[in-house]
């Protein structure tokens, strides 16, 4: 008996209102209307069902559309993603409220083959180990107040790491049209420059938040301070630091005396240490439990400490001893070091943060910034499971990006349809009591629902002044 192939139902013909009614101001961003129309019939593909949304499996799903005509529309239509990027976030921050986050991070996307735009064996938080994929840096705005279910997110916008290896090779950029002007940048550069974007299309972020991939880049860290911006930016535990008291120290010591030969000695810098160690030190005293939202099995919480610290590197005792002159010794301004560890019986490990906050931040301010991190790891998970982020199959620098420009705006759209859904609240999608992790529910991301991305914040106690955190060790 021959096998009968499965038939995957065909999408209606006419776009939903909703969507035609959302993709209209786009319209000026296209010459022709037959890619008008791929645009309407891509962004209904994203928004099906498939396992898998790629030109092929949308064209044999929605009608009125096919395979060439949608691989047309990534590779070869005359329209510009960024622009495309820029109308949205304006619109979306026409609807949205002040004074929130922008959070940075980026995901891998498993590829085959070498022939991608980008890909290479390189380290993947998604597979969690090194593996052939591409890796695609993103922003994202959260809106206050981050302590509560009122909080909303949506994406501003994300740009391809492109591996060293792939800018020096002129066949392979050939091959992928990489524009002459694209060069090597790490993922900090990306980062900045996604900053720079974001303030220039007006999102009204107040403070950067991002993970210790970024934190820990010192280059990173005086990007943000160049550009007057706040940061609350994860750091691993080996990060250096400098303590105030002891900077002051160094500055008043006299002057080595001048040798009778050779050069003469310079001074040195303030002792190093490392964040592990310099709150490992701390007294009991100085941490406290923080409950920052309620999860399936009750309050969510840890123990946290806060102490004032420059970030710094080179140690004065390294050799015969650096200088504070010595071209890795750097010392930056004052702020946080915010260390976080699990309470007793908790299986969880310790982590620190590093924030130019002022001296008068509340240790709850701190911790629930730290915390709003969890909204990116939503977006790619969602954005990946019904959005068809890691679908695109093409090896184009353009398309690549077109395709997540495209999955963005599919993002906001549902954003959109939410805000209709009675009780909805404010424009993006609001976040979730669920922990992450937790699988969509229906056909489309973001889930309905509000479930809180980060909740409530109580303390014990307020902050202990900095003098009472630093003079104990």
């Amino acid at each position: 008996m021959d096998t009968i192939p499965l038939a995957i139902p065909k999408a209606g013909p006419e776009p939903l209102p909703e969507l035609a009614e959302f993709v209209a101001p786009l319209a000026p961003l296209f010459q022709r209307s037959q890619s008008r129309e791929s645009l309407e019939r891509y962004v209904t593909g994203l928004l099906t069902d498939l396992p898998h949304k790629n030109c092929q499996t949308i064209a044999a799903a929605v009608a009125n559309t096919s395979t060439e005509r949608l691989q047309h529309l990534l590779t070869d239509a005359d329209w510009d993603a960024q622009a495309m990027d820029e109308l949205r976030v304006r619109r979306l921050t026409a609807h949205s409220p002040a004074g929130g986050a922008l959070v940075l991070d980026d995901t891998g996307l498993p590829k085959q083959g070498k022939r991608s735009v980008g890909v290479a064996r390189q380290y993947s938080g998604t597979l969690g180990k090194i593996g052939n994929c591409q890796v695609l840096v993103s922003a994202e705005y959260v809106t206050p107040p981050l302590n509560a279910s009122q909080s909303a997110h949506w994406p501003v916008a994300g740009r391809l790491y492109l591996p060293e290896r792939w800018t020096q090779d002129p066949e392979r950029r050939r091959e992928a049209r990489i524009p002459d002007e694209v060069t090597f940048q790490t993922k900090p550069e990306l980062a900045l420059t996604l900053i720079d974007q974001a303030r220039h299309w007006e999102v009204p972020f107040t403070v950067v938040v991002t993970d210790a991939g970024y934190g820990d880049n010192p280059n990173f860290l005086a990007g943000l301070e160049a550009r007057q911006l706040a940061y609350v930016c994860g750091v691993e535990s080996n990060f250096g630091v400098r303590l105030p008291a002891e900077i002051e120290q160094a500055a008043a010591q006299p002057a080595p005396p001048r040798p009778t030969r050779g050069r003469p000695r310079l001074p040195r810098p303030a002792p190093l240490h490392t964040a592990a160690e310099l709150t490992a030190s701390l007294p009991e005293s100085a941490w406290r439990t923080v409950i920052w939202r309620e999860g399936r099995k009750g309050h969510l919480r840890k123990q946290f400490a806060a102490l004032r610290v420059h970030w710094a590197t080179g140690s004065p005792e390294v050799g015969a001893g650096r200088s504070i002159q010595h071209g890795r010794v750097r010392t930056g301004p004052e702020g946080w070091l915010l260390a976080e560890r699990p309470l007793p019986g908790q299986d969880d490990k310790p982590k620190w943060y590093l924030s130019n906050l002022p001296p008068e931040t509340p240790l709850r301010r701190l911790a629930e910034l730290a915390h709003c991190r969890w909204s990116i790891e939503q977006l790619y998970e969602e954005a990946k499971g019904e959005c068809g982020l890691d679908d695109y199959q093409g090896r184009l620098w353009d398309g690549f990006h077109r395709h997540v420009a495209l999955v963005m705006l599919t993002y906001s759209f549902l954003a959109q349809q939410r805000l209709a859904a009675p009780a909805a609240g404010t424009f993006p999608p609001r976040a979730t009591t669920e922990p992450p992790g937790t699988p969509p529910q229906g056909a489309h991301c973001p889930p309905p629902g509000p479930r809180p991305m980060v909740g409530d914040l109580r303390l014990d106690r307020e902050l202990s002044p900095t003098s009472q955190l630093t003079r104990q060790y």
